[in-house]
């Protein structure tokens, strides 16, 4: 594509928005070609990209091109489903709101039904909608925990869940029919309430919602004696969390919680957190420091659309440390199924949910209570779509879903990841281990000391620039190409190659197929148990590498593991 050429069409468009054209003639050479290059992809996750000019970035202009490609797509589906209509969440980002309205406008333009939220909601609580409302389609604002200068654009199906591969596919085609970007139609806001096409929604759907968190927590009794002596720092970063996180709390009797007050305002800067990811132990500083005011027994943070949590807990130093996804969903799924089974409430046909970058421990707690567990392609999206065969296959009882990237699903009235859920029984844990005079850390020792000591680790690796996506390429290339049969002295058992839907076995180079969906993504899994996994990243210019070992205790983990990263770089130069 000419950057150049649709570089000058953007700046000899007149009624250009006046901070875009600002933007514009401030920019260098390389951003117009990064800007004016090539246009945003649409993915299973939408799109998500730095806010400012061009058709390679997010604005008002290539959000209405995409809300028109899904308009297209929501019309050839016939009249019914137009009536079911979309519902439209948005988080405290710059433009969200304005995004959100947007898209109201044009859906409206084409007789669609649109359920918008009167204020900033939840990423699970646009999925909690959807299904509510019976509606067909959903859209989320967010950039989920991305700095300040990105926005993106979630697309959500009548289940629920993020938009299927299929479904996005074909939504791409007709986002890419929409070659002019600059005059597509709207409909004005009172014509569309007159016309009924347009319902604001809020405080209804907020608690509906929040009858269903209720549902979550597992032991009332525990919660009513211990819940007043449980005290909670609750941070949700600047974000969505704060309209909903402290009432899903204090709903369940968790009155004694503290919220970090100056992190509890709708701030797009994130001021004090410039990465408002929970993955990041510097997110909870001010946590941390209320924490040691009050002897708090634990910390939560959600990010800016309340889908992801982050945990810290004291450890025996007295400090408070972060725990990884990974440590977190065994704490949950431990708990949750110990309690299930002292309540006779375990079902014969139990089952758990990870992506297959996620840890394997919970995999072996699952298998002491007798329930299985299903791995699925990385994205909560495919999680979703196993929920979902559940119910109309009856295969399975869905009891706990999960990614290491501190995504937790406890109950499917939600297709997604869910920090509202999550901080709910978290609180309830604290409260249980508060019970018998333990802290959440003596627990995960419990549970290193029964089934063996896990260590995992996540490494990013960015690659910014137009020749940022060719050099991902090269790396996936060049792993795909080699040989690898040991990582230093740990042997590789198997490869598996999930773009090419194959595992192979490495001494015998025998081939059997995944049945799995494509997806560009290389793991290996060695003798000992360890594995290592590399993902490109679907909605960052990065490559994720995943790291996971176990051992007969946390020295010799965490020796194995520098060894496979270590081992790993070799290949990687």
């Amino acid at each position: 594509m000419d950057y150049q050429k649709e570089f000058e069409n953007w700046l000899n468009f007149k009624e250009l928005d006046p901070e875009l054209k600002k933007q514009l003639l401030n920019m260098s050479e390389n951003e117009k070609q990064e800007s004016f290059g090539c246009p945003m992809e649409f993915g299973t996750a939408g799109m998500r990209g730095l806010l400012g000019p061009g058709i390679g970035q997010m604005n008002i202009y290539t959000v209405k091109q995409a809300t028109e490609g899904l308009a297209r797509f929501i019309l050839d589906q016939g009249s019914e489903v137009q009536q079911q209509g979309v519902v439209i969440s948005y988080d405290s980002r710059y433009h969200s709101r304005e995004f959100a309205e947007k898209s109201a406008a044009v859906l409206g333009h084409h007789q669609i039904k649109v359920y918008l939220f009167d204020d900033i909601r939840p990423t699970p609580e646009l999925s909690f909608a959807i299904r509510e409302l019976h509606a067909f389609a959903g859209i989320m604002i967010t950039a989920s925990h991305n700095p300040k200068k990105y926005n993106g654009y979630k697309v959500y199906g009548s289940d629920g869940a993020q938009m299927s591969p299929e479904h996005a596919a074909i939504v791409t085609k007709y986002i890419r029919q929409v070659t002019d970007l600059f005059h597509i139609p709207e409909a004005f806001t009172h014509e569309l309430r007159a016309a009924n096409l347009l319902e604001i929604i809020g405080y209804d759907v907020d608690e509906a919602y929040l009858a269903q968190v209720k549902t979550v927590n597992v032991d009332q009794k525990l919660i009513k004696s211990w819940a007043p002596k449980t005290k909670i720092v609750y941070t949700p970063l600047y974000g969505t969390g704060k309209v909903i996180g402290y009432k899903a709390l204090k709903n369940e009797g968790f009155g004694n919680f503290y919220m970090v007050a100056n992190q509890a305002i709708a701030d797009p800067e994130f001021p004090q957190t410039p990465r408002p990811n929970p993955e990041y132990e510097e997110t909870f500083a001010a946590a941390e420091k209320i924490g040691a005011q009050v002897n708090a027994d634990i910390l939560v943070a959600s990010d800016p659309d309340a889908d992801r949590l982050g945990v810290e807990i004291k450890f025996l130093d007295g400090k408070y440390h972060q725990l990884t996804g990974n440590q977190i969903a065994a704490i949950i799924l431990n708990y949750l199924l110990t309690a299930k089974k002292l309540n006779h409430e375990l079902p014969e046909d139990g089952a758990i949910i990870e992506s297959i970058v996620s840890s394997f421990l919970p995999q072996k707690i699952a298998a002491s209570f007798g329930v299985k567990t299903y791995q699925v392609e990385t994205g909560f999206k495919f999680i979703g779509e196993k929920i979902e065969e559940f119910a109309q296959e009856h295969n399975g009882t869905f009891l706990f879903g999960f990614e290491e990237s501190y995504g937790y699903l406890l109950k499917p009235f939600v297709r997604d990841k869910d920090a509202i859920q999550a901080i709910t029984i978290m609180a309830e844990i604290a409260a249980y281990y508060k019970s018998k005079n333990q802290t959440i850390y003596d627990g995960l020792q419990e549970i290193f000391a029964k089934y063996g000591y896990f260590v995992e680790k996540t490494v990013s690796q960015e690659f910014s620039g137009l020749s940022g996506k060719d050099k991902m390429t090269s790396i996936m290339d060049k792993l795909r190409r080699t040989k690898i049969v040991n990582f230093g002295q740990f042997p590789v058992q198997f490869v598996e190659d999930y773009d090419q839907n194959l595992r192979k076995e490495i001494t015998t180079g025998k081939e059997s197929s995944l049945n799995m969906p494509k997806s560009n993504v290389l793991r290996y899994l060695l003798l000992d148990g360890s594995w290592i996994a590399v993902r490109p990243s679907g909605t960052e210019p990065k490559i994720k590498f995943y790291f996971g070992t176990q051992g007969e205790n946390q020295t010799l983990a965490d020796k194995k593991l520098a060894t496979l990263i270590s081992e790993l770089k070799k290949y990687l130069k």
